[in-house]
Formats: C-alpha cells, sequence, structure tokens
C-alpha cells in the first residue's frame, strides 16, 4: 500500500497537529506549582487523561471548552489544591495558545497539494479556530466533537466524518485517517474499517501521557514518529512513480 493512493487524509487536531501535552502542562503549571509533594509530567498528564475521558464520557454534550473547566476542577480536588472558578475557566481557554509541533504546519501545506485534509478532532469550534491559524491551512472539512455531540472514541464521530466525506466526494475506502492517540483514533477507526496512519510522537517517552492506556499497538497502515517523516514517505513515493 502506498501513500499516493488515498484521496483525503483525515486528522486528529491535538496530540498529532498540536502538542497538547506541552499545551496541558504549561496551562496547569501555576495549580501544580501549588502541591506540597510535586508530581511528575507524565503523572500530570495521566490525571488529566483520566478525568477528561470520564468527562467526555458522562457529558458528551459539554463543549471541550467548558469541558476542561471540570477537569481542571476534578484536578484541583484530587490534589487537594486551592483553586477558584476564574482559574478553571482561564484553563479551557487556554486551548487555542497550545503550540503546534514544529512540522505542522509546512506538512500540512504540502499534503494539501495532494489530497483533500479534513479535521475530526474532540475539540469546540471556537478553540479549533485559534489553533487553525497556527497550523496555516485551509481544511476541506472540520468536524469537531461540538458538531457531532460526542466526544471520540465514540464510532458517531467517525459515522459522521463519513457522512462529510461523502459530502465532499470522498469515500471511505479513499481516505486514510492520520493520528496519535491509539485510545480515541486507531481503535475506533479499526473497528469501522478505516486505514490509519500512527503518527508516535511519544516514541521516546514511556507511558500514554495524555491519552488513556491501551493493552496492545494498533494495527495501522504506516507508522512515523512525525508528519515530517510522513511527507518524506510520500514525496519518495512519487519519486518513485
Amino acid at each position: 500500500m502506498q501513500l499516493t493512493e488515498f484521496k483525503a487524509l483525515t486528522f486528529d487536531c491535538y496530540g498529532t497537529l498540536i502538542d497538547w501535552e506541552s499545551g496541558i502542562a504549561t496551562s496547569l503549571s501555576k495549580l501544580t506549582a501549588r502541591l506540597e509533594n510535586p508530581l511528575t509530567r507524565d503523572q500530570v498528564l495521566e490525571a488529566h487523561a483520566r478525568h477528561e475521558s470520564f468527562q467526555q464520557l458522562v457529558t458528551p454534550e459539554l463543549p471541550y471548552n467548558r469541558l476542561l473547566q471540570v477537569v481542571y476542577k476534578r484536578l484541583a480536588e484530587e490534589w487537594g489544591v486551592r483553586y477558584s472558578w476564574d482559574d478553571a475557566v482561564a484553563y479551557g481557554q487556554s486551548i487555542g495558545d497550545w503550540p503546534a509541533f514544529p512540522d505542522s504546519a509546512s506538512t500540512l501545506q504540502y499534503l494539501k497539494k495532494y489530497f483533500k485534509l479534513v479535521i475530526v478532532s474532540n475539540v469546540d469550534n471556537e478553540s479549533f479556530r485559534s489553533s487553525n491559524a497556527k497550523l496555516a491551512v485551509e481544511f476541506d472539512a472540520i468536524v469537531t466533537a461540538e458538531d457531532v455531540g460526542t466526544y471520540k472514541p465514540s464510532h458517531r464521530n467517525f459515522e459522521y466524518l463519513f457522512d462529510v466525506l461523502s459530502s465532499i466526494d470522498v469515500k471511505r475506502e479513499e481516505t486514510l485517517h492520520i493520528a496519535d492517540s491509539v485510545y480515541h483514533d486507531h481503535q475506533p477507526a479499526g473497528q469501522l474499517g478505516l486505514r490509519s496512519c500512527w503518527i508516535h510522537r511519544r516514541f521516546e517517552q514511556r507511558g500514554f501521557g495524555a491519552t488513556l492506556r491501551t493493552l496492545a499497538e494498533p494495527s495501522v497502515e504506516f507508522k512515523f514518529t512525525s508528519m515530517a517523516q510522513l511527507v518524506k514517505a510520500h514525496h519518495e513515493q512519487l519519486s518513485n512513480g
């Protein structure tokens, strides 16, 4: 199978294109600085993953920026740290400040020449607008959790995506889904027959960071450690005809 065979690329955003782990850690730094017993960065991220995934399950209709307010409150309570609701609101508003990975904008601009590009993300529309500015590319379609009313890994988000793809004349079998998270993306994609590419951003680190732990590596068609590697592979396939 070749990357050049596909007509459209669908992307997870946070963790794949936007460095959400750095964004989360930085935005929580004032809270974690109040801890009597300091936590490692991964301990903070793992606690965040646990609360976030639970909240997404029980309040799927809550937009992501507001859901993060609740996550902030639960983290502060778990850690026994004082907080104000203004702090929680500010954390929810921090999404737009989370940085893009250094290779994201340039690689998306390259891929735009050859594919239709679509976002399918666990985010609210307002926050994604700020992130999109950092990615510096115009997507052919954008699917957010706010649009769907549920969060990945719900199959509803991908079924909604397939309907959007159909509206821009793309079939499921012509699509490659690109993501970092096994839990949010590769497992449901595989269950629904959507081929996928793993951008394994944490390849040099242990653990699962800001996503829930899964038992096994995903079954994917392609695996790279960066978007830049993916682009290099595509360029080489074009050159080899």
